[in-house]
């Protein structure tokens, strides 16, 4: 088949490799795009469908798989998509058509990798893994910054009790841009502003490093082009931060932002204090890609890892690995609903 002018079709039969499971896309805009490519490349999984609302996007995605995926599709709409013989799903499409994607596709039987967030609420959150639940498959959420070099190096420190007791952590994500797509303004598309976009991450890292503590209290203040904004949220918020306080005793400190005067392209920080040292993950000279992981111990520190790291793929790629092992439910999936759960709260809700 000529990618180039890979049909529009209701359904399709891909002849996968032995081993390999049988996966859609949908949506590839950058995100999506970069994920497919770099899944693609990895041959954990063969690419056999892509939709888009752009049907020009779909047909251009599939061009640029072409030398890996040769038995690529292009489906007109995601019912299309999920009408083919597959294994399972990559939804990259926005935000707001997260959870109904996900639960239609868990319906049918099929395994799903989401692009964060996984839903616009906590509600909206615990339906789509109750669905995953039922329907016994496989759920994840696209949290890439885990797969950063180092980073599990960070989280078995933290969690072996190296650093000792974790009694404080700041985490901050400014992007001295705002996104690039509309939707990303319609509350009701995004679910919410930079706290969604940015902060997400770092609240799943935090609660990932100290393995998901019972929480006692959130506080926070969201504001919009510098002005407080009033709770709960209903406008979308370019600056914020929160303080997460746990039942342990421990405090963090949270803050994200679009358009900050940062004086680089972005500020990304994730410090985790302890009695006996801290682990660090910083972006470097303000890159969206490069970053270093350290161990401190009072003026020394260690590096455990340092860029270059091409990790933006590891996450999907780990997940096609293990659908073609086990395609059943995982239950680490509930803890999405936790990461869910923390930004209701700071939001309000």
């Amino acid at each position: 088949m000529n990618a180039a002018s890979a049909p529009v079709a209701a359904a399709a039969s891909c002849a996968p490799a032995l081993g390999r499971p049988r996966i859609g896309f949908a949506g590839v805009g950058w995100i999506g795009l970069n994920r497919l490519q770099a899944l693609a490349a990895d041959g954990a999984a063969d690419i056999c469908s892509i939709t888009d609302l752009s049907v020009d996007a779909a047909r251009n995605a599939a061009r640029a798989v072409a030398e890996h995926a040769t038995h690529a599709f292009v489906a007109e709409s995601f019912d299309e998509l999920l009408a083919a013989d597959l294994d399972g799903v990559v939804i990259a499409t926005p935000s707001g058509l997260h959870a109904q994607q996900a639960m239609a596709a868990l319906e049918r039987g099929l395994a799903v990798f989401c692009q964060k967030p996984l839903a616009r609420t906590a509600m909206e959150a615990a339906q789509t893994i109750e669905t995953a639940r039922a329907h016994d498959r496989l759920l994840a959420v696209d949290f890439c910054y885990r797969t950063v070099a180092g980073v599990p190096q960070l989280v078995q420190l933290a969690r072996s009790g190296a650093l000792g007791e974790i009694f404080a952590a700041d985490l901050v994500f400014h992007n001295a841009y705002g996104p690039d797509k509309p939707w990303f303004y319609d509350l009701r598309q995004s679910g919410g502003g930079c706290v969604m976009d940015l902060g997400i991450h770092l609240i799943d890292l935090l609660l990932l490093v100290l393995d998901y503590p019972h929480i006692a209290a959130i506080t926070s203040r969201l504001h919009a082009a510098g002005k407080l904004l009033g709770k709960p949220a209903v406008d979308l918020e370019d600056h914020a931060v929160a303080e997460v306080q746990f039942a342990s005793g421990a405090t963090a400190r949270l803050a994200c932002s679009w358009r900050l005067s940062a004086g680089q392209d972005a500020m990304i920080e994730a410090a985790f204090y302890g009695t006996r040292g801290a682990a660090v993950l910083r972006n470097v000279g303000g890159s969206f890609y490069d970053f270093t992981v350290e161990h401190c111990q009072g003026t020394a520190r260690h590096t455990l890892a340092a860029g270059p790291d091409n990790w933006g793929g590891r996450a999907v790629s780990s997940w096609a690995r293990q659908l073609a092992v086990n395609p059943g439910f995982d239950s680490s999936a509930t803890r999405l609903y936790d990461v869910s759960a923390v930004i209701d709260a700071i939001y309000g809700r």
